[in-house]
């Protein structure tokens, strides 16, 4: 146990008894716990898969007041799992969807919407007006500079992942426990570890873990149970188990004292990749005038799409042959791949494609060219007919 995070408020109203009833019959919580919780201010990274039920329950819970900090806003594949967003609110901020929604939920609770992208210039002056950070973010240069602002700042801060019927969840306090560097020293290297666009999520996965985030939120602000300062916890829906898996300070772990270049500390791709796609890109346009040169004769090549089946269903540019990038990566994919005729990669937003495009010319393809943007890119500016996801 850890002392709870914040003083209690010097009162409930009438009002306010009378809706957390449920809570002040609790003898963990009672009076006091509410009034604490009435009293906390907590941040919520991200108003999307994880952020959505966090924010409806920390609201309904009787939070005082809540921050939101999004710059992204609401589009159609969002609803499958954000569930704070509803059909009326595609196109608007994520932050702002999310406030009403809290609203909705509870108008004791004083909502800070941070329409913005979280980064170095902003994340130190915005963590300092909270006691507690929820952090739902799905990429690692994010997860990286809030660990290491709450650190700095010396916050406690919530942590949640997902990635398709698997969920993680912790808390990570430098003061009391592990950090996040603890768990992940180093960042996994550029295209090993999918995205949720990319690699999809189970819509109630976010739920499950959600609400974890919220129960450990909770717990630090009013001081009750064992939080999992210093545990993992990993959640497996298809088993439908849960496995607690305890994680250790590095002894030979440095704490950070200054904000670095994270997305160089991630990299979105490997140098290599970096290196193959810097004059062997094309844009989607090139490559609708392509296509349109190959159906007339007057140009030859064969366009790759590097991208699992599953997506491959979901839409595609005509024309292409599907070969996952995993083929490519480990060499199997060379005897279906021409000699005689340029190859030309793409993927959903080319990412996935600069990599496979890396392995091709370090395999003699020399003018193998990708497709900045990807399918996405596609669908904006080429085919909208087709969805997106």
């Amino acid at each position: 146990m850890v002392a709870p995070l914040v003083e209690p408020a010097d009162e409930l109203t009438i009002d306010e008894v009378r809706r957390y009833s449920r809570h002040l019959i609790i003898p963990d919580v009672g009076m006091t716990g509410q009034k604490r919780l009435k009293n906390a201010k907590v941040l919520v990274i991200g108003a999307g898969g994880l952020g959505s039920p966090a924010l409806l329950y920390l609201a309904a819970a009787g939070v005082g007041t809540l921050g939101i900090v999004d710059d992204d806003v609401v589009d159609e594949s969002n609803l499958q799992r954000q569930v704070i967003h509803g059909q009326s609110d595609i196109d608007k901020p994520k932050a702002v969807s999310a406030a009403e929604s809290v609203a909705e939920v509870n108008p004791y609770v004083n909502v800070i919407v941070h329409n913005e992208r979280l980064d170095n210039d902003n994340v130190l002056e915005i963590f300092s007006g909270y006691d507690l950070i929820l952090d739902g973010t799905d990429n690692f240069a994010t997860r990286y500079m809030v660990n290491d602002a709450a650190v700095i700042l010396n916050k406690p801060y919530v942590w949640g992942s997902i990635y398709r019927f698997e969920g993680q969840a912790s808390v990570f306090w430098a003061e009391h426990g592990p950090q996040y560097r603890d768990l992940y020293p180093e960042a996994p290297p550029p295209g090993m570890v999918p995205s949720c666009a990319e690699g999809g999520v189970l819509g109630v996965l976010c739920a499950s873990i959600g609400s974890i985030m919220v129960t450990e939120a909770i717990k630090l602000i009013t001081g009750i149970g064992d939080p999992l300062i210093g545990r993992l916890m990993v959640y497996d829906a298809l088993e439908m188990r849960y496995t607690t898996l305890k994680i250790r300070k590095d002894p030979n772990g440095v704490l950070p004292t200054e904000l670095i270049d994270y997305e160089a500390f991630c990299g979105a791709i490997s140098d290599e990749a970096a290196e193959a796609a810097a004059d062997s890109t094309i844009s989607v346009t090139t490559l609708d005038g392509w296509l349109k040169e190959r159906e007339d004769g007057s140009r030859d090549f064969v366009l790759v799409d590097v991208r699992e089946p599953n997506e491959y269903e979901i839409n595609k540019i005509p024309g292409s042959v599907l070969i996952p990038k995993n083929e490519i990566i480990s060499g199997r994919a060379f005897e279906q791949l021409p000699q005689d005729k340029q190859v030309v990669l793409h993927c959903k937003s080319g990412v996935r494609s600069a990599e496979a495009l890396a392995v091709l010319k370090g395999a003699g393809y020399s003018d193998a060219v990708h497709v900045g943007g990807g399918v996405v890119a596609w669908v904006n500016q080429v085919d909208p007919s087709q969805p997106s996801y």
